[in-house]
């Protein structure tokens, strides 16, 4: 019993290992905005945890302007992404290195090695049923999605017809201010419109017909939120931002109490 009880626990050894030798090396990637962003010293370090952008196909000229295409998943990369993982190191004690992951769903199995799964301009996003069936596998093994900076009906419909795609058959729902995803670290029952960049040249907290932030979700079937949804609001700008003292830090402060209860929960439940 002894040699077959050491046998198990060396097997188990070897398979956690095997999958983190799976894992894909970090990389950066063109994008919209930013261009040789510095990197942290610490981008090759080996964590226990880092979150996922997710790399996904978009739509172009979806408002009439010329916007959209292939860079939206990269909107705010990789200073908003790096912001927010120095903020997760200094306000908790998960061991992450200060860069993000991106991720794709393209059929191999990188995907599930990153629990946390983000994912920007989902009003633009346009996913392929593989693309759609592989993030639907990766949720009900027990992954969670964060999307968030979409805003007004036509970004909303977007959104849902990729959802649809991923989750044909599953609600998309307001979360009770009493859910524990606000209440995990944070009491976050005082949440408000965390408007983007655009404020400053605007002076409005809403972007198109969005002029109120919904905080929704979908559950799996133990009551697990595993897609939180952040419409009409662009925490991503607020952690991109954060250091510039011409955003204010009312909102910054929310999207990172936000942020901190999110990975947490996911972390716990």
């Amino acid at each position: 019993m002894r040699l077959r009880t050491v046998f198990i626990v060396v097997l188990a050894g070897l398979c956690g290992w095997g999958a983190l030798q799976a894992q894909k090396p970090f990389r950066e990637y063109r994008a919209a905005e930013y261009e040789d962003f510095p990197l942290p010293p610490d981008y090759e370090q080996k964590t226990e945890w880092t979150r996922a952008r997710l790399k996904y196909p978009g739509l172009w000229n979806l408002h009439g302007i010329g916007e959209g295409g292939p860079l939206n998943w990269t909107i705010d990369y990789p200073r908003s992404d790096r912001h927010l993982l120095q903020g997760i190191r200094r306000l908790t004690r998960i061991d992450t290195r200060s860069v993000e992951q991106v991720v794709e769903a393209d059929g191999d199995d990188d995907i599930y090695n990153w629990p946390t799964l983000y994912a920007v301009e989902v009003g633009h996003w346009n996913l392929t049923d593989d693309q759609a069936a592989q993030i639907r596998e990766f949720l009900l093994r027990g992954g969670f999605l964060m999307v968030d900076d979409f805003h007004g009906t036509i970004e909303w419909d977007v959104f849902v017809r990729g959802m649809n795609k991923i989750f044909p058959d599953r609600k998309i729902v307001d979360l009770d201010n009493k859910d524990p995803i606000f209440h995990v670290i944070y009491d976050l029952d005082d949440k408000f419109q965390v408007p983007g960049w655009q404020w400053s040249i605007s002076h409005l907290t809403y972007e198109y017909d969005g002029f109120e932030p919904k905080w929704r979700g979908i559950y799996d079937d133990h009551g697990r939120v595993m897609v939180a949804i952040c419409h009409n609001m662009d925490l991503g700008d607020a952690w991109e931002w954060s250091d510039d003292p011409r955003y204010p830090e009312k909102w910054a402060g929310l999207a990172y109490r936000i942020a901190v209860n999110y990975v947490m929960y996911d972390l716990t439940h």
